[in-house]
């Protein structure tokens, strides 16, 4: 145990520490209950010290606005057998955001995300590849809001503030 412990510590691993915002509060026009909502808010204050507004009222009463302009899932066949049925499915799904100052300039511009994922389809097991596909839809979401997450943590307050003064 204790050699597992100083290879890990001599490879530069770490657990991942609280992002630390350049901003105190931030607005998102996404729908408060809708999955892609609720993972943000799941997922913005637990990275760092956030507070996360979803009232309409509140957009003025944020540092940063960050405008979702939804989401779009699209399920596109990519094989099919010799009598012509669906054997696998492209699903991918595609997130457009921006990230501005209320009432100022934009800080990240219109941003469009998109993940994808395959999936084998058997018509016996229409079901099981129901579920399959929703929990691989709910897998890509996590992974888009992540890389949301990832942007605003990278920014500094530098770009805020020069966003501000123009």
């Amino acid at each position: 145990m204790l050699a597992l412990t100083l290879v890990l510590s001599a490879c530069g691993f770490g657990l991942r520490a609280p992002v630390d915002y350049p901003f105190h509060t931030l607005y998102s026009s996404a729908p408060r209950y809708s999955p892609l909502g609720a993972e943000l808010q799941r997922q913005l204050p637990a990275s760092g010290k956030l507070v996360y507004l979803t009232q309409p009222a509140q957009p003025t009463d944020a540092q940063v606005v960050l405008d979702v302009f939804g989401e779009q899932r699209k399920k596109t066949v990519i094989g099919v057998n010799a009598t012509g049925q669906a054997r696998e499915f492209q699903l991918t799904l595609t997130l457009k955001f921006r990230l501005r100052v209320p009432q100022s300039h934009v800080v990240i511009p219109d941003t469009t995300l998109t993940q994808q994922r395959t999936m084998s389809y058997d018509e016996t097991l229409a079901l099981a590849k129901e579920a399959e596909e929703a929990a691989l839809y709910r897998s890509m979401q996590v992974d888009l809001v992540q890389q949301i997450v990832r942007r605003l943590a990278a920014l500094d307050a530098k770009a805020l503030e020069k966003s501000s003064d123009e």
